[in-house]
């Protein structure tokens, strides 16, 4: 893969992540965890304006016009985006005091599917929240539940446990009762210090995942061979996703959050949006409530 990288935002994020290409307003979405920052990009004229939610914000889906559905500590809410009003519609009570929600996307039938993180080992899960205001755990015994997607034929789930795991698992997808069976190990980086973060999937089947502290994304075809590596200015790139007018060009999320100021110097543009051309292109975004507006 020749392409290079190029970042197209100074943002110094602590923890970048979560970006979501919203194809109706030709813009990326995209969070700053830590800093309780929703994004929004508009790689037209390069301008990016931000919401401050409050708190601790991992995740965000379309959710209508001018309105977000975002994951909070532990918390459902809505952002309303002319307003920057955040209402929230669902509070959890993790089993654990050091849990909280981490990365999530949504499926074609509007169902949001948000995994969390916990300091315990094993302690954390996936869970599913739906229009009709539904929430529950679709799989257990995680550490960190990231990086989710599904194939193009809407019938494989794929779901990463970042660490110590280090693994991406595929899943049975059942579209009409939104459940996951059958899992089995796709990726296996255990070997390896590099962590595999949040993912997206392109029209080919091909799974591209970042990896955390590998100064890489990575690209895996559908059986989970590599197909090939892509190097990073930065050494802890966070999610990716297919954006721009035809979704062939991959923007790719960093942080700058636990590095050293030795590592900060090696990988000064770390927290910094970037983008990518590529040959291939994404699947379009999936949004919560969609038949509702």
């Amino acid at each position: 893969m020749s392409q290079s990288v190029k970042a197209v935002l100074v943002a110094r994020a602590r923890l970048g992540e979560c970006p979501v290409w919203d194809a109706d307003g030709q813009q990326l979405f995209w969070v700053d965890a830590y800093n309780h920052r929703v994004h929004q990009f508009d790689p037209a004229s390069g301008q990016d304006r931000y919401f401050d939610t409050g708190d601790v914000v991992s995740a965000l889906v379309l959710a209508g016009r001018n309105r977000l559905l975002v994951a909070l500590q532990n918390r459902l809410a809505l952002l309303d985006l002319s307003t920057g009003e955040v209402t929230t519609l669902y509070t959890v009570e993790f089993p654990h005091p050091d849990t909280r929600f981490n990365d999530g996307k949504c499926d074609a039938q509007g169902r949001f599917w948000i995994g969390s993180v916990s300091q315990a080992t094993g302690q954390a899960a996936l869970y599913r929240y739906d229009p009709d205001g539904s929430f529950q755990v679709m799989e257990t015994g995680l550490t960190i539940s990231n990086g989710l997607g599904w194939s193009p034929d809407g019938t494989t789930f794929y779901l990463t446990d970042s660490a110590p795991a280090k693994t991406i698992y595929a899943y049975d997808f059942d579209a009409e009762t939104g459940t996951i069976g059958n899992r089995r190990v796709l990726v296996d980086l255990s070997q390896e210090e590099v962590e595999p973060d949040g993912l997206t999937i392109d029209r080919e089947g091909n799974l591209w995942s970042a990896l955390w502290n590998g100064w890489q994304v990575a690209c895996f075809d559908s059986s989970g061979q590599e197909k090939f590596r892509i190097a990073m200015p930065v050494q802890r790139p966070t999610s990716v996703t297919f954006g721009g007018p035809d979704l062939s060009h991959l923007y790719i999320t960093t942080a700058s959050v636990g590095l050293s100021q030795k590592e900060i110097q090696q990988g000064f543009l770390a927290g910094d949006l970037f983008r990518m051309e590529t040959h291939t292109a994404g699947l379009p975004t999936c949004s919560f409530l969609a038949e509702q507006d």
